[in-house]
């Protein structure tokens, strides 16, 4: 049986990777795929290449209604969490959502009307919704303490590699449009994550405190056992599980509930809400995602590139995102979560100050050239706190009892935007 960094690495490979490429990747997935001639003739409803005037505009409503289903459903599915968290567990929630998400790609990569692809696309929101809400809590439970930050904010990076790779697929098979093949395979490729999750998570370890939630600290006792690769009877721990059972007695001892959450008093819970609220808001706020979604359009609209030289740039921006966010895995347990917030915040307000300036010149070949660059450098800076560490904070700051509806909510709130 794995222990120690071979489990560590398992959980991480087989669970939080995959989850949080299905994130990237299906978060931007259909957005480059709505130009594809094979797509606009299967939903001639959403189709704003052939389409002029009122039609247009129209059809551009729709399109952003279906895009957007996808939002709603990890919405929902992020705030049913708040409540199924703490009675499924840990793992059996993460293949529930995996399950979920797969029936959503199947019903999407194999449709033949709007209503089907939409209907898909609700339900794959709802399963990724499920996971981006549970595995970091799963995560950040079973990590030890001073690995905790550089573990979590991996989610960051694999939701960095989802974009990148979602422009690389598609980019793939723009050269075979003509074919219903291209989008359909676009959509089908991430089940394959779908499939690793729930092939994988039965294999790895519950977290230990939701098994000393359920009155299991035996079990729990040898699951910190493996994850520490210790003796089960180690002070160390003996020391970590008392650690949780003294945790969860404090919680308990006030009966906390859900409507706590709204309240102060001693552990100011309302407080701790409102920042795990405010920093999901402000992760959206920063336009990472905006810019990640829409990249191509930005440079084929400033540079006047070709569809085809767009698509390829867009990628190499998104990658070296994923790249920067190795900055961000070794910022956040050495300048602490506060830094690397201030840091990235910092970065990216001196980037959008420029883009502002930048794009004011709409007939400037070197201010357009400029935009594309400060793009560059803002994908640099978005990685370093708010894109991963704002998924470690809320699950840090949340009490026990509440971790797993707090984290919900932010998700869910982070979803919202």
């Amino acid at each position: 049986m794995m222990q120690g960094e071979a489990l560590r690495f398992a959980q991480i490979f087989l669970i939080v990777c995959p989850s949080f490429i299905l994130f990237g990747y299906n978060q931007s997935g259909v957005g480059g795929l709505t130009d594809f001639p094979s797509w606009v003739r299967q939903f001639p409803e959403i189709d704003t290449v052939n389409t002029t005037g009122a039609q247009k505009s129209h059809n551009a409503t729709v399109q952003g209604a279906v895009v957007a289903s996808y939002t709603l459903g990890a919405l929902f599915g992020s705030l049913i969490c708040t409540w199924i968290g703490d009675i499924l567990g840990r793992r059996r929630t993460i293949f529930a959502g995996a399950c979920i998400a797969l029936i959503g790609q199947a019903l999407e990569c194999s449709a033949y009307a709007l209503a089907q692809f939409t209907v898909g696309r609700v339900i794959l929101g709802w399963g990724v919704g499920m996971l981006s809400a549970t595995v970091p809590v799963w995560q950040s439970e079973c990590s030890p303490a001073d690995k905790r930050g550089r573990n979590v904010v991996l989610t960051g990076m694999f939701i960095a590699f989802g974009f990148a790779l979602t422009q690389w697929i598609n980019f793939g098979f723009y050269h075979m449009q003509e074919r219903s093949a291209s989008w359909r395979g676009s959509l089908a490729i991430p089940a394959l994550f779908s499939l690793t999750i729930m092939g994988s998570i039965f294999l790895l370890p519950e977290s230990p405190r939701w098994l000393v939630l359920k009155n299991r600290s035996d079990t729990a006792q040898q699951t910190l056992a493996c994850l520490r690769q210790k003796d089960a009877v180690s002070p160390e721990i003996m020391h970590e599980l008392r650690g949780i059972e003294v945790s969860l007695e404090e919680s308990s001892s006030g009966n906390m509930g859900l409507r706590d959450i709204f309240t102060m008093g001693e552990e100011k819970l309302f407080y701790r809400f409102v920042l795990c609220i405010l920093l999901q808001f402000f992760q959206q706020m920063t336009g990472g995602t905006l810019i990640s979604v829409y990249i191509p359009i930005i440079f084929e609209d400033n540079l006047h590139l070709g569809s085809s030289l767009a698509k390829v740039l867009a990628a190499c921006a998104l990658t070296w995102k994923f790249i920067c966010c190795f900055v961000g895995f070794y910022v956040v347990d050495r300048l602490g979560r506060r830094a690397a917030f201030m840091i990235s915040g910092g970065g990216m307000s001196m980037c959008m100050l420029a883009l502002t300036v930048s794009n004011s010149f709409s007939n400037n070949h070197t201010a357009s050239i400029i935009s594309a660059l400060f793009i560059f450098i803002y994908n640099f800076f978005l990685p370093v706190g708010f894109l991963g560490a704002n998924f470690v904070y809320p699950a840090e700051v949340a009490p026990v009892r509440l971790r797993v509806a707090m984290h919900s909510f932010s998700i869910a709130n982070q979803w919202l935007w």
